[in-house]
């Protein structure tokens, strides 16, 4: 069977409806965050006579956690400006370091899940708590996923390099990395920083 070339109007056709689709998929998202910051912000007083945020964050370790996340950022910003240069073992390097970083913030975010649990503090001590591990263990999923999605674009990019979908799912994969970063910014001044000062 002979096949046939596709337009590239309709090539430009399903790359828009991809990314207003992804644009439609962050929407629903913002929405999730919204909902889980909204119950965090009803339950934060109730801990039930255990400790709150301010017996049990330490800024410095959580600072270092936001410092790892927003430089990951940049590299990410480095890879998508390496892709329209066509440098492919560019994207593959700032693609690695991204991976790496991601790799480390959530490291240190399920080292401090475990001391949690282990000093008695687990979700089912206090609301604030379930609320506490529910949020930002939402937000640690979608770094995991991020981390699988850049897996998948470096073994693309070595089997097919810069292709349509290739272009397509670096594009969307920064945006959806950068929107992690913005939601981590306000679990850090919400959850952390508000909570570690509080009295």
């Amino acid at each position: 069977m002979k096949s046939v070339a596709v337009s590239p109007e309709i090539q430009q056709e399903v790359y828009a409806k991809t990314t207003f689709g992804f644009w439609v998929y962050i929407m629903t998202d913002c929405i999730l965050f919204a909902t889980l910051f909204a119950t965090f912000a009803v339950l934060h007083g109730n801990t039930f006579g255990g400790p709150g945020g301010k017996e049990l964050f330490s800024l410095p370790f959580v600072l270092a956690e936001t410092l790892i996340l927003l430089t990951s950022s940049f590299t990410c910003g480095l890879a998508l400006l390496a892709m329209h240069r066509a440098a492919k073992q560019q994207v593959m390097f700032w693609l690695l370091v991204t991976f790496v970083l991601g790799a480390l913030f959530l490291a240190l975010e399920l080292h401090e899940f475990t001391n949690l649990v282990h000093e008695g503090n687990s979700w089912r001590r206090s609301a604030f708590l379930s609320s506490f591990f529910t949020l930002v263990g939402t937000h640690g999923l979608h770094i995991t996923a991020g981390l699988l999605w850049i897996a998948v674009l470096g073994v693309r990019l070595v089997r097919r390099g810069f292709s349509a979908a290739t272009v397509r799912g670096l594009t969307l994969f920064s945006l959806f990395w950068h929107f992690l970063d913005v939601v981590w910014i306000f679990i850090f001044t919400i959850v952390y920083l508000l909570g570690a000062v509080s009295i």
